[in-house]
Formats: structure tokens, sequence, C-alpha cells
């Protein structure tokens, strides 16, 4: 009978580990979509532990929901993800992958005009200066875009992803 006692308080620690975690690793989401200028295409350079990849996003409205579309630069699709009802959810056959679903969300976040933020994140504490937008979590910047120019920024996600964002039409025109 211990043994049994002892293992569902196991289960039962194991799930609520589990259920926890999840939640934690959920990305911050605007209480209302923003008003984006659709279609966009960007130009994402990842920059992680000295390394730097390239690829193409692609952001549709659909109805109500915004779709993202992560491709490499041979345009195989890395990641989709539809953003419905405050909801990410799986588009076609891919893995999941939470490292493309926070981009997304900082990407909403940067993407959103400042007019629209204290609608958008009523609930979230978060900052704009003359060129930085920061989102913080318990205290710690949690995403931070830095703008250059009005559409090409720098985008810092908590732990050590950065991104350089460009639209298509300005990718080659900020190379340097």
């Amino acid at each position: 009978m211990r043994a049994v006692r002892r293992f569902c308080l196991s289960l039962l620690s194991l799930s609520l580990l589990v259920i926890l975690t999840a939640c934690a690793g959920r990305p911050t989401m605007p209480v209302s979509t923003p008003d984006l200028s659709l279609p966009q295409q960007l130009r994402i350079e990842r920059v992680h532990q000295g390394t730097e990849d390239d690829s193409l996003l692609v952001i549709q409205q659909e109805g109500d929901a915004l779709r993202f579309s992560l491709f490499d630069p041979l345009g195989a699709p890395i990641a989709r993800q539809v953003l419905a009802g405050g909801e990410w959810k799986r588009d076609g056959l891919l893995p999941p992958n939470p490292e493309a679903r926070q981009l997304f969300a900082a990407l909403l976040f940067a993407l959103t005009d400042e007019a629209e933020l204290s609608e958008a994140y009523p609930n979230d504490d978060w900052r704009v200066t003359e060129n930085r937008r920061t989102l913080y979590r318990d205290g710690k910047a949690h995403w931070q875009a830095l703008y250059s120019q009005e559409d090409d920024f720098d985008l810092r996600i908590a732990g050590d992803a950065r991104y350089h964002i460009v639209p298509i039409e300005n990718a080659e025109a900020s190379q340097p």
C-alpha cells in the first residue's frame, strides 16, 4: 500500500511539474491582435553563440487569425504557427518549435504600433524610449527591440538569442 501511495504522489508531482513548466514557457501574448500592415516579409538573421543563420518570415492575415511562416534560405519551412483567439496553433505537420513561437510573440510586440501597446499589453510591464522598446518579466528584460530605422531593428529575447530584423524590401539596403 505504501508503494502505491508513493507512486501516486510521484505521478502527481510529475504532472504538476509538467503543467508549471508548460505555463512558464508560454510566451507573453497581446490581449488583442495588433493592427499590422500585412502581409509582411521579413529577413531574420539569428545570432546565437557566434553563429549566424538567415531565414525568411512571412506574416499573413487569415480572417481573424495571423499566420506566421518561417523558411530557411532554400525555402524549406522551419516553423508555421497560427495565432487565433489569443492562442498559438500549429499549422501543418511541422513539429512544435518553441523558439520560433517565442520569436513570433516577441515580433508581435516589436511590430505593434506604439499607440496600440497599452491596449494590446495592458497587464504587462513594458517601456518605450526613443529607439528602444522593452517588455519585462519578473523585473528583468524579457524582450527588447532596438530600432536603428523605423522598420529595421534588433530583437533580443531573454537568454542569449538575438535577431536582426529587416523587411525584405529594405534588406538589400541594410547590407554592409
